[in-house]
């Protein structure tokens, strides 16, 4: 792998931990176990996502999320516990993926993987906490269940193509600074509306 292919792949990984940390890493630990993922020397930090104990921990994270996120309001709550939980572990992965014998791209990986799931983590919980307002139960299972669909997708396809995971992570990137706009345009309308009534 490339450095713009490293990056990529960072950034992949650090946007899509935003939507789903646990099973970001359960799936990038299976996918090192299997060996269907060939790490170049470099990137020997992120060999601990192999280990079974970490895949079975993010499994069950993952499992939890996946139920957690399909429950109306249940969903904020767990985003809101996620605020700090999503940004670090997006923050560790793109650290463990740069080149460890550069201290200055470490710094640089971790405060912008640290940034990149935070910010579509912020999308997410927003949107989210939206789509709560709905009177039917439906929509939230909708949303989640395509957010579960895109985040594997895309996280599969990051893994098999370097290549790709440049495009997905400037893909993700786009669509999430879309959703943060959308959000904070339907909130100035909620908070305009409330104020200018009597």
């Amino acid at each position: 792998m490339g450095a713009v292919e490293i990056i990529g792949l960072a950034a992949s990984v650090s946007l899509l931990a935003g939507w789903r940390l646990y099973f970001t890493v359960a799936v990038v630990g299976l996918a090192m176990q299997t060996g269907w993922v060939d790490l170049p020397h470099q990137l020997v930090a992120l060999d601990a996502l192999a280990n079974p104990w970490v895949i079975g921990i993010a499994a069950l994270g993952a499992l939890a999320e996946f139920f957690a996120d399909k429950i109306a309001w249940l969903d904020s709550l767990w985003d809101g516990i996620h605020t700090v939980i999503r940004p670090i572990g997006g923050a560790l992965l793109a650290l463990a993926i740069v080149d460890p014998g550069d201290p200055a791209w470490q710094v640089i990986a971790f405060m912008l993987g640290g940034g990149a799931s935070l910010m579509t983590h912020g999308a997410k919980a927003g949107t989210r906490a939206m789509v709560n307002t709905s009177p039917e139960p439906f929509s939230n299972v909708v949303v989640s269940t395509g957010e579960d669909v895109a985040t594997g997708g895309l996280l599969l396809l990051a893994l098999a193509n370097p290549i790709a995971a440049v495009v997905i992570a400037m893909l993700i990137l786009a669509a999430t600074i879309l959703s943060l706009v959308l959000i904070r345009r339907a909130l100035g309308r909620v908070f305009g509306r409330k104020r200018s009534t009597p």
